[in-house]
């Protein structure tokens, strides 16, 4: 079924105290020496004895972190409590086919730091690979802040509005994807809007545009410019399933045909 499809890895890593996180991470390695320890005192065997590893144990890591740390997936539980007049679902309730589904790519990457992606936009980005959206489709929204990762300019994106989310949810999409910090546009536009107008409306409006309808998100994609083209191929976003929560990691790749 997959003979001729490849994988590309859409994803950036869970990293300890990443310079790409507001609230990084931190990793704890334990290694096989500490591993040997946790099994001798585990098993009640002494070191020696662990003859196939030279006395060695496994190696684990303890990792203390959001669950919107590295490339992961929202849930509508993270924008409200409520979502499209019902309670909003968390991570372990998202449908299955919404993180499995045909993707489409978006080249917004004239834009610069702090512009929206306005329903003009978008549909400026579609004219231009002609494509009309389907319903179902999981919309990848490409701006290149991901090669900047790990740097102070990471953080400079453009980003959707209410207007932009909403239009893309009534034509049925499920899932939109950005290779930025978040789907909206960053922090310091957002203050910049409201320390100016006093306007609580210019605050996180593509996520609570999820309060009005249902949608998922996946923040912190990758090598969207590794795409060979626009459309036909999947993408897979599967959340890890943590129970009751507003968001799962996942480690999104697209399945990209060999040849077109």
């Amino acid at each position: 079924m997959f003979e001729n499809i490849r994988l590309v890895d859409l994803s950036v890593p869970l990293s300890h105290q990443s310079k790409s996180e507001p609230f990084p991470a931190e990793i704890e390695y334990l290694d096989h020496e500490q591993g040997g320890k946790q099994m001798t005192s585990l098993f009640g065997i002494d070191k020696e004895q662990l003859e196939f590893s030279d006395g060695g144990g496994w190696a684990i890591e303890k990792i203390n972190a959001i669950t919107h740390t590295g490339t992961h997936v929202d849930a509508p539980y993270h924008y409200g409590p409520a979502s499209d007049g019902k309670p909003a679902r968390k991570i372990d309730d998202v449908p299955l086919e919404w993180c499995f589904a045909p993707g489409v790519c978006l080249d917004v990457t004239h834009l610069s730091d702090g512009d929206e992606i306005t329903v003009e936009v978008l549909r400026e980005a579609l004219a231009a690979i002609g494509h009309q959206l389907a319903p179902g489709e999981i919309v990848l929204l490409r701006t290149d802040a991901d090669k900047r990762l790990e740097t102070e300019d990471y953080f400079q994106q453009p980003g959707l509005g209410r207007a932009g989310t909403l239009w893309l949810v009534e034509q049925g999409i499920r899932v939109i994807g950005i290779d930025a910090y978040t789907i909206d546009r960053p922090f310091h536009s957002m203050k910049h809007d409201f320390q100016e107008s006093g306007d609580g409306r210019v605050i996180w409006p593509a996520h609570f545009a999820g309060i009005t309808k249902e949608y998922c998100q996946i923040e912190k994609l990758a090598n969207l410019d590794q795409l060979p083209f626009p459309t036909g191929f999947y993408v897979s976003c599967l959340p890890v399933k943590i129970a009751e929560a507003s968001a799962g990691w996942c480690r999104a790749v697209a399945m990209v045909p060999k040849t077109k």
